[in-house]
């Protein structure tokens, strides 16, 4: 928890007023910037794991970290609470409470001036150049604020015992167990989860050659004992270094800006950062975190990420847990959908496309989100009901509703009427899950057997745990569709909710 609140970095030359991405779990001192809402909250259930070291000097680290911190000027770490060892639990570092705490009660205090950003950091100073602006935009900046920071750290690490943040930088991890660095036989085990279509490595790896790799051998000065490395290991670092910044950032709000989104709404705070057991307060020369109930002694401070499924949490953070089984996810490609239209139909796909001519090709939505309703957890942190899934996504039952009609004005005897119509779609739903489902190359038995085994590595197990959870959801959409069948037929229509888009 504290050991993300210290990264934040700006990607801007110019002193605009702006939002600031940051890192913290339990003391983090990274932000990345950029016009973003606030993207992570108090406490973590856990984090990457740390690289191994011997306990003496897993210890020794761990207090010069807490001795530096609390001498930063208007930095607070209240006496209630501690920096514990839970690599026994996979976890790395954690805080834990000494002491009963009540609610409201301050437990550590960041100072804006502490946290890694462009403006704290030396390197804007050195290279000016590659922070140059010609706009607000991330696409009118040299470099774009995610690539800024990881370059900051890579500043950072490079300037060692002289980086005024190298005893946060020794307590960060140096491996990560996030799919970024999986080979293919355990990518492999994620299986049809359409996590292995987000990992980026590929962009990101073209990034760095083309952005990171030029700037540092162009200044070897800047970067003391980079040339120590090829480009392959430096590649490894800003991998190192941007795993850092998506397990540890958070979005830091500048005093001088109204808290609205890019697409101007303003953020709910109160909904977004009142969800674990810390509430995180922006003030204008610190971070406060406070927390947000009563807090038992021996019991551990944890972040919460807000209701992202397990292979999302995988993906950004590398862990999974069973609570956010409830908010796991499947996504519905709309061509897996023309597919079972052209097979349920028995049409040709040259006929389903000419169909789709008929359509606004803006208006159609390429991947649907499969997932439960629930109710957003309690102030204190807990759950407020159970996750059910209610119905198919509304954007992909209007969607499909409009190819049928579309379809029908190509030939009226294929959908003679709003009934039939309804039954096509439901059995096109149909199909389209099954199909999703068919692949998965194992069953949900077969996957509970397989986390039995106690050989199995961690990277296997949170894979299958992954893998099952989408299963699960696609089995309660099955029964879910067999169910709404008669209900269908009889009124020619179904409840729809609104759905999110894939992200």
């Amino acid at each position: 928890m504290i050991f993300d609140a210290l990264v934040c970095t700006a990607a801007r030359a110019a002193n605009t007023p702006r939002r600031v991405r940051g890192t913290w779990h339990g003391l983090s001192i990274v932000a990345t910037g950029g016009p973003h809402s606030v993207s992570a909250s108090p406490g973590t259930p856990r984090l990457p794991r740390p690289h191994i070291m011997a306990q003496a000097s897993f210890d020794q680290t761990t207090d010069s970290f807490l001795r530096w911190f609390t001498s930063l000027p208007g930095a607070t770490f209240s006496e209630a609470i501690k920096i514990v060892d839970l690599r026994s639990r996979n976890a790395g570092r954690g805080i834990v409470a000494t002491q009963d705490i009540p609610a409201d009660a301050t437990l550590f205090t960041i100072p804006r001036k502490a946290i890694i950003n462009i403006e704290t950091s030396r390197l804007r100073e050195r290279i000016p150049s590659l922070f140059e602006s010609n706009g607000d935009e991330d696409d009118q900046q040299q470099l774009d604020s995610w690539t800024a920071l990881i370059l900051i750290l890579i500043y950072e690490h490079f300037q060692g015992e002289n980086s005024q943040w190298k005893p946060y930088l020794d307590v960060l991890p140096e491996a990560f167990d996030t799919p970024m660095f999986w080979n293919d036989a355990e990518l492999a085990e994620l299986q049809a989860s359409a996590t292995r279509s987000k990992i980026g490595r590929e962009s990101a790896e073209a990034t760095f050659r083309t952005k990171l790799v030029p700037a540092v051998r162009t200044n070897p000065g800047v970067f003391p004992g980079s040339e120590g490395l090829n480009d392959e290991g430096l590649i490894a670092l800003a991998h190192r270094m941007g795993s850092t910044i998506m397990a540890y950032a958070f979005d830091l709000e500048n005093e001088h800006e109204e808290e609205e989104n890019e697409d101007g709404w303003v953020e709910d705070r109160e909904g977004k950062e009142l969800m674990g057991m810390a509430h995180v307060n922006h003030e204008d020369e610190s971070l406060t975190v406070t927390s947000l109930r009563p807090i038992r002694a021996g019991e551990e401070i944890l972040n919460y990420y807000g209701p992202l499924p397990n292979s999302e949490l995988l993906r950004r953070y590398g862990y999974v847990t069973e609570r956010h089984v409830r908010y796991d996810v499947v996504e519905i490609p709309w061509d897996t959908v023309l597919n079972a239209a052209v097979v349920q139909l028995g049409l040709s796909r040259d006929f389903v496309d000419k169909a789709l001519e008929r359509l606004d090709e803006e208006e159609l939505e390429d991947v649907f989100v499969l997932e439960r309703e629930f109710v957003e957890p309690n102030s204190d942190g807990t759950f407020a009901g159970p996750a059910t899934l209610e119905d198919m996504p509304a954007d992909l039952q209007d969607q499909l509703k409009r190819l049928l009609k579309a379809l029908q004005k190509l030939d009226e005897g294929l959908v003679p009427d709003k009934r039939k119509r309804a039954e096509m779609q439901q059995a096109i739903l149909v199909k389209s899950i099954l199909d999703i489902e068919s692949r998965y190359p194992t069953t949900m038995a077969e996957d509970k057997l397989f986390l039995q085994q106690e050989s199995i590595t961690p990277r296997q197990r949170m894979a299958a745990q992954v893998r099952l959870g989408e299963k699960q959801l696609l089995q309660e959409a099955k029964g879910l569709l067999a169910s709404a069948s008669a209900e269908t037929g009889q009124d020619g229509s179904g409840p729809a909710k609104k759905a999110r888009r894939a992200g």
